[in-house]
């Protein structure tokens, strides 16, 4: 039935319309009774709990930073059957992002193009959702990730991780450094080693116990995504998420002009399957077994979600699929790992 709406009503309607549409919905899901239906429904396995950052998750499935912003949508998300829910990308300074139109989809890649620029409300309007979130009964495992603000200049941006790490890492299960969205001027250079190990180690102080992450793009060298996981073990981080969006658009079977029409901004997606993998096994060779890799980018299907987990990832995220495959797309993944594991192909 999903496939179906979303022929013939959600691919007409702007993206960014139809998110905050789905948005609205998945606030609503989060209240009771809606919320108690929908677990009824969706509530993963047990036989799928899965420990990792010393935290336990009902299931190794969760969404990835970039779909729930600005801390609203994570009680309804859970009610959906997702194993945790990543927050943000939030900055310390309240944005609005890029001018829209500002987000496509590309139907026959089963991908979409944005250029969002980390538009939210700003730290301290996120701390105040997240102590609200945290005093509830019940609440997915919740990742904060965090990213430079705007109208801070790349060379003041340790300061600017620093105060949205203060504000956010005491109400976070986990903090992710975001340095690799496209959509951010300068923020990609961040990576490099000589900047980013000053950057880490400033979040690593601020953030205290609270278990530390940092994301990396898919278009990184080999030789520099070994540096960066190796400077992350280096520097006693919690774990590593590979991949964020993708600046390349090989390989596509939209029509060159549509593309083209979409402009600049993050590809994500069917089409990033491969390399995302490929960062995956590349980090997991380089880091030590207790070192948490998690993986997203291109993640559609159980069998995608299996996939990387027996090569190495402790978790597993998705997003632009869920656009695609409607809300009951953690329950499909869900039921499809456990029958995976009941016929032995995982």
């Amino acid at each position: 039935m999903y496939p179906f709406f979303f022929r013939t009503v959600l691919s007409r309607i702007d993206p960014e319309t139809a998110h905050h549409g789905a948005m609205t919905v998945i606030r609503v899901l989060g209240t009771p009774p809606f919320a108690w239906i929908a677990r009824g429904l969706t509530e993963p396995s047990p036989d799928l709990a899965t420990t990792a950052l010393g935290l336990r998750f009902a299931s190794p499935f969760g969404v990835a930073a970039g779909f729930d912003k600005d801390v609203i949508g994570a009680p309804g998300l859970d009610a959906l059957g997702f194993g945790h829910v990543e927050v943000g990308t939030i900055t310390a300074v309240p944005q609005e992002g890029n001018p829209r139109p500002r987000l496509f989809r590309l139907v026959p890649d089963r991908a979409v193009i944005n250029r969002m620029g980390f538009n939210n409300g700003g730290a301290e309007a996120a701390a105040a959702r997240l102590e609200r979130l945290r005093r509830r009964r019940r609440r997915p495992v919740l990742g904060v990730n965090i990213g430079k603000s705007r109208v801070v200049d790349v060379d003041a941006a340790t300061d600017d991780y620093v105060r949205s790490a203060s504000l956010l890492a005491p109400l976070a299960d986990y903090l992710v450094v975001n340095v690799s969205s496209p959509n951010t001027p300068g923020l990609r250079g961040l990576q490099a080693v000589k900047t980013l190990r000053p950057l880490l180690e400033a979040v690593r102080d601020t953030a205290g116990t609270t278990p530390l992450l940092v994301k990396i793009a898919p278009d990184l060298p080999d030789d520099e995504v070994v540096a960066v996981a190796q400077l992350a073990v280096d520097l006693g981080l919690a774990g590593l998420i590979a991949t964020n969006t993708t600046l390349s658009r090989e390989g596509l079977r939209t029509a060159e002009d549509v593309v083209s029409a979409a402009g600049a901004g993050g590809l994500s997606g069917a089409p990033l399957r491969s390399r995302s993998l490929e960062v995956l096994r590349l980090v997991r060779r380089n880091v030590p077994a207790g070192f948490c890799v998690i993986s997203v980018g291109g993640v559609d299907t159980a069998e995608d979600v299996q996939e990387r987990l027996d090569a190495g990832a402790d978790l597993v995220q998705g997003y632009t699929a869920f656009l695609y495959r409607g809300p009951l797309w953690a329950r499909q993944i869900n039921r499809g790992l456990v029958r995976l594991r009941a016929s032995g192909r995982a």
